[in-house]
């Protein structure tokens, strides 16, 4: 075989893996912002590891880095950098921006997720077969970018904090956007305008503007819904292929 058709492709796994990556770098970039007081510069970056995280698992499949890299298992390396980016840096952006109580209850309160999401990246049933998530998947990204846009106080916080951590441990399918099949070009294309928002909401800082705000939310509202529609089905298809078929009766053996 020719050099480009055996080390190329490698070359291409590998930089996908490597795109990966990047996020556990930008999590510390994160965390530094947060301890500058930056927590704009911290929300910009936590949108460039949503991008990298939306476009990574896409690449993946198109260079098929399972058959070119067996020995490396991209899926792992997409946990640990989305718990880094989606968990640990936006608590700790949480707790040190002042956005949780004060004292020892902040830091448990900041815990808490971080324990209820250890969970979440761990159990072998996070994605169902249909492409959901199943449970709360630990989006505490976008907590974090609602209580800085919202000017949200601790006790809406705390609230949030621990609703959703609690909702990780409920059987509650969540929408996978790039990959639940029902409603997936609609919900890619709600995906990148809910992003767009997101930009836009950070220039305006600290002013956002209501429209923008009530569009971002709309998506959310969107999201959720969706979200319960469809575990709502996925229990009632499950419920019809449990249910026994009616005894039929014997036929009469002999005359009419």
């Amino acid at each position: 075989m020719s050099t480009d058709t055996t080390v190329w492709p490698r070359v291409g796994a590998w930089a996908v893996h490597a795109y990966t990556a990047s996020g556990a770098a930008i999590a510390l970039l994160i965390v530094l912002a947060a301890f500058d007081g930056d927590a704009v510069r911290a929300l910009w970056l936590g949108l460039l590891a949503l991008i990298i995280d939306g476009t990574d698992g896409m690449l993946a499949r198109r260079v098929r880095v399972k058959e070119r890299v067996p020995q490396f298992d991209g899926a792992r390396l997409d946990d640990i950098v989305d718990y880094l980016t989606y968990a640990f840096a936006p608590m700790l952006l949480l707790w040190s921006g002042g956005y949780l109580p004060d004292g020892s209850a902040g830091t448990v309160l900041a815990a808490v997720p971080l324990l209820a999401s250890t969970y979440q990246f761990c159990r072998v049933d996070a994605k169902t077969d249909d492409h959901l998530f199943l449970g709360f998947p630990s989006y505490w990204n976008v907590v974090a970018f609602y209580t800085v846009v919202l000017g949200l106080g601790p006790t809406a916080v705390t609230v949030i904090l621990l609703v959703c951590s609690a909702l990780v441990f409920v059987p509650i399918g969540y929408l996978y956007p790039s990959r639940t099949v029902t409603l997936r070009p609609l919900s890619l294309a709600l995906s990148t305008v809910w992003l767009v928002t997101y930009a836009v909401l950070l220039v305006q800082m600290p002013d956002p503007n209501d429209a923008v705000v009530a569009v971002s939310l709309a998506y959310l509202v969107y999201y959720v819904a969706l979200s319960l529609w469809l575990t709502a089905r996925g229990r009632r298809r499950a419920g019809a292929r449990r249910s026994p078929e009616p005894e039929r009766e014997p036929a009469p053996v002999g005359g009419a």
